[in-house]
């Protein structure tokens, strides 16, 4: 009886020893936030000294605000949204406001965010009156028993839910719509009326998304993958899609596994492309699995599969992505991506063309 008595007092003495190690370790976590807003042909002569700075700061602004959000103990899930919330009330980029046109002449807005703590997730597709898609995706996932929503009923869900609703031609602007026409007119293409609301024509500021013939195989799409200190990771990604697509057309990024995905036995990933191919790879997915099951670092992953399988099908765009324990990697072969990344204690880095570290 004393033998026994001592041992589950020496047992009790260790896990007292142990259980404050532990406890400081289960706080040890450091957030991180990544962040793009789109791949594609965004070359130095076309977008200019106005144009680089502009999308520079405006990367530089959203990357921050998630930080600020991460940094006063708030979940990664709060600050893939407020990243989002930012680039998609920004014009200059393919998301909410500044979104692309469909070939009738409307924004058809897609979006998505994933918890890896727990992989719920929530999307949306051919939003057209909710300010905020992300929001929206974030509504689904936490306010109803789907994943995915797509059509008017997804706006109706939107009101009910209390998010802010706008008419359409809130997400107009003058050089998403030129751009429009300048494509339809090249190919051919009869060009709808201008949308009922908007604006008189005016000057189009630079948009780098589309190369100078406003070609249409360049993409815009914006994305956060972030890390919290309860050490919990989180995706979302926003889009307006492709220009000039068939009305109702979805690509990737309201898809789960295609264009986003996070799980904490994983990575998280936010994709930006050509939406059909990384439907077709399951790329978000595939990153992730190559991270879990074959112990690929998370830029290795990344690689291969934006450099040798999504090219081996003639598929171009980019990723970013980051695992549990903070390491994170952007991959993409377009000729740039307008990307951001910061650790905490860190320095923030913003690039935008390949060559660029």
């Amino acid at each position: 009886m004393k033998s026994g008595l001592k041992v589950c007092v020496l047992v009790g003495a260790v896990a007292l020893a142990v259980a404050p190690g532990l406890a400081q370790q289960a706080q040890a976590h450091h957030w991180s936030i990544v962040v793009h807003g789109g791949a594609g042909v965004i070359e130095r002569p076309a977008l200019g000294p106005k144009g680089d700075a502009a999308y520079r700061a405006a990367l530089t602004t959203a990357t921050e605000a998630g930080a600020k959000v991460l940094d006063r103990g708030g979940s990664a899930l709060d600050a893939v949204e407020a990243v989002l919330n930012i680039l998609e009330d920004d014009p200059l980029f393919n998301a909410g406001r500044g979104a692309v046109f469909t070939s009738e002449g409307k924004n058809e807005l897609d979006s998505s965010i994933m918890d890896g703590s727990n992989l719920k997730a929530g999307a949306v597709a051919g939003v057209t009156h909710t300010r905020h898609p992300i929001s929206l995706a974030r509504a689904v996932m936490e306010k109803s028993p789907y994943v995915m929503l797509a059509g008017p009923g997804t706006d109706a869900f939107g009101a009910r839910v209390g998010l802010e609703q706008v008419d359409p031609s809130f997400f107009f602007t003058e050089a998403r719509w030129q751009s429009l026409v300048k494509q339809l007119t090249k190919e051919g293409k009869p060009v709808p009326s201008r949308p009922a609301g908007a604006p008189p024509p005016g000057e189009a500021v630079p948009v780098a998304f589309y190369d100078e013939a406003g070609d249409s195989r360049s993409h815009g799409t914006t994305g956060v993958v972030a890390l919290d200190r309860n050490g919990n990771i989180a995706a979302g990604t926003s889009t307006g899609g492709l220009q000039g697509k068939m009305p109702g057309r979805v690509g990737d990024s309201p898809i789960i596994g295609a264009g986003t995905y996070a799980s904490n036995q994983s990575c998280a990933v936010s994709a930006t492309g050509s939406g059909e191919y990384f439907i077709r790879l399951g790329v978000a997915r595939e990153i992730c699995n190559l991270v879990a099951f074959k112990g690929m670092g998370i830029q290795q992953a990344a690689d291969q599969v934006i450099h040798q399988e999504l090219e081996a099908l003639h598929g171009d765009g980019g990723v970013i992505a980051l695992t549990p324990d903070g390491q994170t990697a952007f991959s993409f072969n377009t000729p740039g991506m307008f990307r951001a990344r910061l650790a905490e204690g860190g320095k923030l880095e913003v690039h935008i063309y390949k060559d660029e570290q």
